[in-house]
C-alpha cells in the first residue's frame, strides 16, 4: 500500500477503491497486486468532486500529472486500474500519455497491451505506439503499426510519416519508403520540414543519392539535419568529393556544425586519403570541444590509420579503456595497409586474448596482415583460428585465406581452402587463379578457369589479370594472347593492368617488336606500368635502343621513380656500357634519387630474420659466413660457374665472384641451413627481383643439401628442389 502513496500525494481527502475492483476486466484484474485491495477509493468521491462547483477539478491534468510521475511497473498497473475504475480508461489523451510513459520506462509489451485494449485510437495514440517502437529501434513493428493504422482508416500526420520514414531508412526498405512517399504527397505533407528531412535521410541511406539530392534541393528551410543527411549519404556511398563539396557550401552559410556531420566529413577525407585536410577538421573539432566524442575518436583513428600516421591513430585507440570492434578494425586494417603487418597481427592476437568479439572485417584485415608477413606458420595458425570460428564458411574470409596461403608460399594449402569453400563466386575462383599465377603455374590457372566456365561462373577483369600473369610466368604466349582476346566475349574492357600483362607476355618471350607494336596501337595512352614492363624485357634480351626509348617515356611520365633509372642502368651494365652506367648514376644523384636497398628475410621458428648484401650484423654472423664458404666450395666442385652479369658494376673477376656469394638471399639460405633440421623447407622473401646468379646457385644448393627452398621475390614464387626451379628458368 505504501507504494501507492506517491501517486496520490495531491489528494488530501482520505481515499479507498477496493469495492470497484470487481468491475475491472479480467485481463486488468490479474495485473493488480493483492495489496491494492486494502486501499479503497470510491468513485463517488470523484463524482462528488466533479459536482461541487468549489473544486472545478481538471481530471485530465490531474491524472496526466500522476502518469508523468510514474517510475515503476507496479505503479503503471495500479494507475491503469485506477483509470478504469474511475471511468477514464476511454480517455484518448490519458491513454496516449500512459503509453508514452510506459515506453519511456522500457515496458514496451505493457504499452502495446494498453494500446490494443483501447477502442478506436486516434492519430495521437497511434503515434504514441509507433513512437514506442521507433525509440527502441524496433522498426519492423513501426511499419506494421503504420499499415494497421492505414487499414483502420486513421489519417497520419507529419510526425507519423517522420517516424515511418526513419524505420524504412533503418531497414533499408526503399520500396516501402517510396510507397510512403506517395502517401505523403496524397495527404499534403510533402512540404513539411520534418518529413522532407526524413525523405532526404531515407534516400541517402538507401543509396539513392540523386533522389536525396532532389528532395534536398527542394527544401525551403535547410536545417543541420538536412545538411547532415545529404553529406552522410554522399560520404557513405562512395562519393566523398561530393560530400566535401556540399560541406563547403554549408560552411559558407555559417551554419554551426555538430559532431554527427563531422563524422561524415572525416570519413570523406579518410576515403580520399587527404590527411592534411583531415587534420584541419581535427583542429576544428578541438575548438568546438568535441575531441572526446566517441564516434569522432573512432573516425579520427580510422583517418590517421589509413593515412599512414599509425602512431597518432594508436594514441586515439589507446584512449579507450575498452575499444569497440569498429575501433579495433580501424587500427588493425590501418597497420596492415601501411606496412605494419606484424603490429597488425600482434594487435589481432591481443584482441582475441581479451575475448573481444571479432567480425568479418577484423578477420580479413588480420589475414591480409598474415599475407604480408609471409610466415607459413602464422598462416596455419590463422587458418586454425578461422576453422574454429563462425567464419569458417564465410566466402569473403575463405577468399582471403586462399590469397594468404598463396602469398605465404604454399599454393597447395590455398587449393585446400578453395576446394572446401561452398558456393564459390567469381572472387573465389579468381583468387585461386591468381594464386597459381604467383607460383608460375600457368597451366593450372587455365585449368581452373575452364572449370569455372563449366560451373557457369562468369569471369571478371581480375580473373583475366590472374590468367595473363600465369601465362607470363609460364611462357604460354599463345594461350595468353587468346585469353586476352576472350575478354571481349564477356564484355570486359581491358584496363592498364591487362595491357601491361600482354606486353610482359610478349616481352618475356622475346617478341619485343610485337610488344612495341601492341603498345603503339593500344586504344588508351600507355602508362608507366606498360613502358616499365617493356624496359624490363629489353634488359632481359639486351635490346638497348628500344630500352632507351621506353626509358625516355618513363622519365617523362614519372621522372622521380628510382626504379626506372636502375632498370636502364642495369640494361647498360648487362652489355658492359659502363660509361652509360656512370651517367645514369650521376643523373640519379642530381635528382636526389637513391637505389632501394635490397634485403631478404627467412622465417625460423616463427621469427623473421632479415639480411642485406654482405650483412654482418646477425648474432650468428661467423657461422653464416663459414657456411657460405663451405657452400661456395661445394658449388665449384659441382661445376657451378658464377653469372658475372649479376653484379652490375665494373669490377674484376675475383671481386665480382665474392660480391655474388654475399647477396642477401644467399645469406638467408646459409642461415636457414645452419638453423634447421635436415630436410626442413626453407622459406625466404626478397623485396626485389632475385638475381640470375643467386637463382642458379640456389637450384644447385637445394640439390646438394637435399632441401626444398621457396623464394618469394618482387614478382613471383620460386620453388627450388632437386636442382630445378618451378619457373623452369623462365622468369
Amino acid at each position: 500500500m505504501a507504494a501507492l502513496f506517491p501517486l496520490f500525494t495531491k489528494i488530501s481527502y482520505p481515499c479507498s477503491f477496493s469495492s470497484s475492483l470487481l468491475s475491472l476486466p479480467s485481463k486488468i484484474r490479474r495485473l493488480v497486486p493483492a495489496t491494492i485491495t486494502s486501499f479503497q477509493v470510491p468513485t463517488s468521491f470523484f463524482s462528488s468532486l466533479c459536482r461541487n462547483p468549489l473544486y472545478n477539478f481538471d481530471y485530465d491534468s490531474f491524472y496526466a500529472s500522476l502518469i508523468g510521475d510514474l517510475a515503476h511497473k507496479r505503479h503503471l498497473t495500479q494507475m491503469h486500474a485506477q483509470l478504469i475504475v474511475s471511468g477514464f480508461a476511454h480517455s484518448g489523451f490519458l491513454i496516449t500519455k500512459f503509453v508514452i510513459v510506459s515506453s519511456d520506462l522500457g515496458y514496451i509489451l505493457y504499452a502495446r497491451k494498453v494500446f490494443d485494449e483501447f477502442t478506436d485510437p486516434d492519430v495521437f495514440l497511434w503515434n504514441a505506439i509507433i513512437r514506442t517502437y521507433t525509440r527502441h529501434n524496433m522498426f519492423v513493428y513501426v511499419v506494421e503499426m503504420y499499415l494497421r493504422m492505414q487499414e483502420m482508416g486513421v489519417s497520419p500526420d507529419c510526425y507519423t510519416f517522420s517516424m515511418v520514414l526513419k524505420a524504412c531508412s533503418s531497414l533499408r526498405a526503399l520500396e516501402m519508403g517510396c510507397w510512403v512517399h506517395g502517401k505523403i504527397v496524397r495527404y499534403g505533407f510533402e512540404c513539411d520540414g520534418f518529413v522532407q528531412n526524413s525523405l532526404v535521410a531515407l534516400y541517402a541511406k538507401c543509396g539513392q543519392i540523386e533522389l536525396a539530392k532532389r528532395v534536398f534541393d527542394g527544401l525551403c528551410d535547410r536545417t543541420i539535419v538536412s545538411w547532415t543527411s545529404i553529406i552522410s549519404g554522399y560520404a557513405h556511398h562512395g562519393q566523398p568529393m561530393e560530400a566535401l563539396r556540399i560541406f563547403s557550401q554549408m560552411r559558407q552559410l555559417n551554419l554551426k556544425v555538430d559532431w554527427i556531420i563531422l563524422v561524415s566529413v572525416l570519413k570523406a577525407y579518410t576515403d580520399i586519403e587527404d590527411l592534411e585536410q583531415g587534420r584541419s577538421i581535427h583542429g576544428c573539432l578541438i575548438k568546438l570541444g568535441l575531441e572526446f566524442e566517441p564516434d569522432l575518436i573512432i573516425s579520427l583513428t580510422a583517418m590517421y590509420a589509413k593515412g599512414g600516421d599509425v602512431m597518432v591513430a594508436r594514441s586515439f585507440f589507446d584512449h579507450f579503456e575498452v575499444p569497440n570492434v569498429i575501433l579495433w578494425n580501424a587500427m588493425i586494417s590501418g597497420y596492415a595497409k601501411n606496412g605494419y603487418a606484424e603490429e597488425a597481427v600482434e594487435l589481432f592476437q591481443q584482441m582475441i586474448s581479451k575475448h573481444i568479439k571479432t567480425d568479418s572485417v577484423t578477420v580479413r584485415s588480420a589475414i591480409s596482415a598474415c599475407s604480408q608477413v609471409g610466415s607459413l606458420e602464422l598462416a596455419r595458425w590463422m587458418d586454425d583460428y578461422i576453422g574454429k570460428s563462425k567464419y569458417k564458411d564465410d566466402i569473403f574470409v575463405n577468399t582471403a585465406l586462399i590469397d594468404m596461403y598463396a602469398k605465404c608460399g604454399n599454393v597447395d594449402f590455398a587449393r585446400d581452402v578453395f576446394d572446401r569453400t561452398p558456393d564459390k563466386d567469381v572472387v573465389v575462383w579468381s583468387a585461386m587463379i591468381v594464386g597459381y599465377a604467383l607460383h608460375g603455374q600457368g597451366q593450372e590457372a587455365i585449368d581452373i578457369y575452364h572449370s569455372m566456365e563449366q560451373a557457369g561462373v562468369v569471369p571478371n577483369d581480375v580473373t583475366f589479370v590472374g590468367l595473363l600473369t600465369g601465362c607470363n610466368h609460364s611462357g604460354l604466349v599463345e594461350d595468353g594472347w587468346n585469353l586476352f582476346l576472350r575478354m571481349k566475349d564477356y564484355g570486359i574492357e581491358p584496363r592498364e593492368q591487362h595491357y601491361a600483362s600482354v606486353v610482359d607476355l610478349l616481352g618475356r618471350a622475346g617478341y619485343l617488336d610485337r610488344a612495341y607494336d601492341f603498345i603503339i596501337n593500344m586504344p588508351i595512352k600507355p602508362s608507366v606500368s606498360v613502358w616499365g614492363t617493356l624496359l624490363s624485357a629489353c634488359k632481359v634480351h639486351r635490346r638497348v635502343t628500344l630500352g632507351e626509348y621506353a626509358a625516355e617515356q618513363l622519365f617523362s611520365l614519372d621522372p622521380y621513380n628510382t626504379g626506372h633509372y636502375v632498370q636502364l642502368s642495369n640494361l647498360y651494365a648487362s652489355v658492359h656500357m659502363w660509361d652509360h652506367v656512370a651517367k645514369i648514376r650521376v643523373l640519379m644523384r642530381e635528382k636526389g634519387l637513391s637505389k632501394d636497398l635490397g634485403y631478404s628475410s627467412i622465417e625460423i621458428d616463427g621469427k623473421l630474420h632479415p639480411f642485406h648484401v654482405g650483412d654482418k650484423s646477425h648474432p650468428r654472423c661467423k657461422d653464416i659466413f663459414e657456411k657460405l664458404v663451405s657452400l661456395e666450395r661445394r658449388l665449384k666442385e659441382a661445376g657451378f660457374v658464377p653469372h658475372m652479369d649479376s653484379v652490375l658494376h665494373d669490377l674484376n673477376y675475383e671481386e665480382t665472384e665474392e660480391t655474388l656469394s654475399y647477396h642477401s638471399e644467399r645469406l638467408a639460405v646459409a642461415y636457414g641451413l645452419i638453423s634447421t633440421a635436415p630436410g626442413t623447407t626453407l622459406r625466404i622473401t626478397k623485396n626485389l627481383r632475385a638475381c640470375v646468379n643467386c637463382h642458379s646457385a640456389i637450384k644447385l644448393i637445394a640439390k646438394l643439401e637435399n632441401r626444398e627452398i621457396v623464394v618469394r621475390d618482387a614478382n613471383r614464387f620460386h620453388h627450388f628442389k632437386d636442382g630445378i626451379c618451378s619457373c623452369r628458368d623462365y622468369w
